[in-house]
């Protein structure tokens, strides 16, 4: 049996006396031949808060020099801590590559798939009568099953957006909640979207980026056709003198979809479209797309400046506030997502692994995500009349 030994390859900082046999020393002993642990230190409760874990946690900290690539490293400290009851982080503090050792387990994926279920029916109800409120108002009588072309439509946007994260996580072994929709009845559209909840955080940042953008993208391929049929079916007509409707704006993307398809940039010379309700949905889904991938805190879009940026991404999310504000000039409700990202938007999912770099393929990815949002992003959404 080996000796026991004091702070083998610790500074003489550390604020307590190694023993092989205590549980600092298993730990210490479980990063040889990953980490050259130049310093240590406990992590008291409320001194900081790591990761996702729900309070303040109490935990190890190694400082040293990572000996082999951070990619394989995690994978031999994690499988290591995990048997010693542990969950490893990987950090980078000025030069120096960090491990933190945090007693307990990651939250595993059990979701109340019933309460899904529930809420997902809850919503299309909404959206369904939403949709049959929106034909009253064009002059058909009501009729709740006369908005399915709408609900239809606008619930395989949001579903795939949703199910793109759901089964992205899946399949990296992120554990994650079901999607669960809001319903938001006589609302312009019938719902506030959905919302899923990462239990556990992403192995690194190529993962947080894999789950980020698997909805966005998987939500515009299924909404960029629905808005094409929608505006094959849309009759472009005079605009009525003196009309009180609600008026869509425009983003790059849409504008160049009815330029392509219509010929002319709309509204000009006194004409526009008048959306079918698959066309409603269509621009609807577009601007859930560019709503989410704005790069601010726990946005899809902030998921993305972090993979880029790291914790530099915090920039990002007071230019956003500042933009926004400066855009509620051209639409009010700017106002309050300003005041949503200023209150929720200070906070980024920081992955178990934070110090693997994304790849060059990840790094793309990532940007042309950030182009998707220039592309869908609508700076005055809507507005009474014309």
């Amino acid at each position: 049996m080996d000796e026991p030994w004091a702070g083998e390859g610790v500074g003489a900082s550390s604020p307590w006396a190694w023993s092989a046999y205590g549980p600092e020393g298993r730990l210490l002993a479980a990063l040889r031949g990953v980490l050259e642990v130049r310093s240590s230190r406990r992590i008291e409760p409320g001194r900081q808060r790591l990761g996702f874990f729900p309070r303040p946690t109490p935990g190890l900290e190694f400082r040293g020099r990572l000996l082999v690539p951070s990619e394989d490293a995690y994978d031999l400290v994690a499988e290591r801590f995990r048997a010693l009851g542990h969950v490893a982080l990987f950090r980078k503090i000025d030069a120096d590559d960090v491990v933190l050792a945090v007693p307990g387990e990651l939250p595993s994926s059990r979701g109340r798939v019933v309460l899904a279920v529930a809420l997902f029916v809850a919503t299309f109800a909404s959206v369904l009568v939403t949709g049959a409120l929106n034909e009253q108002q064009a002059g058909q009588d009501f009729n709740p099953l006369s908005g399915w072309p709408f609900a239809v439509s606008l619930l395989g946007i949001l579903v795939a957006h949703e199910m793109g994260h759901y089964l992205m996580a899946r399949h990296l072994g992120v554990p994650s909640s079901p999607p669960f929709f809001i319903p938001l009845p006589l609302s312009l559209f019938g719902t506030m979207g959905a919302v899923m909840q990462m239990k556990a955080p992403p192995r690194n940042r190529r993962a947080l980026l894999a789950v980020a953008v698997a909805g966005p993208l998987a939500g515009l391929a299924v909404a960029v056709p629905v808005l094409v049929i929608g505006l094959l079916l849309s009759p472009v007509l005079p605009i009525p003198p003196g009309g009180a409707a609600i008026q869509e704006g425009n983003s790059l993307l849409y504008a160049g979809l009815k330029l392509l398809l219509f010929g002319r940039f709309l509204p000009s010379g006194g004409m526009d479209v008048l959306l079918h309700p698959v066309a409603w949905a269509g621009w609807a889904g577009l601007l859930v797309t560019g709503l989410n991938l704005m790069p601010a805190g726990q946005l899809d879009g902030g998921h993305v400046a972090y993979v880029l940026l790291g914790r530099r991404a915090r920039h990002l999310t007071w230019l956003m506030v500042v933009a926004l504000l400066a855009l509620s000039v051209l639409w009010t409700g700017w106002l309050i997502w300003a005041g949503l990202v200023f209150i929720f938007g200070q906070a980024h999912a920081v992955p178990l692994d934070d110090i693997t770099p994304p790849r060059a393929r990840e790094r793309a990815l990532a940007a042309f995500a950030l182009l998707v949002f220039a592309l869908v992003f609508v700076p005055a959404p809507m507005h009474i009349g014309y």
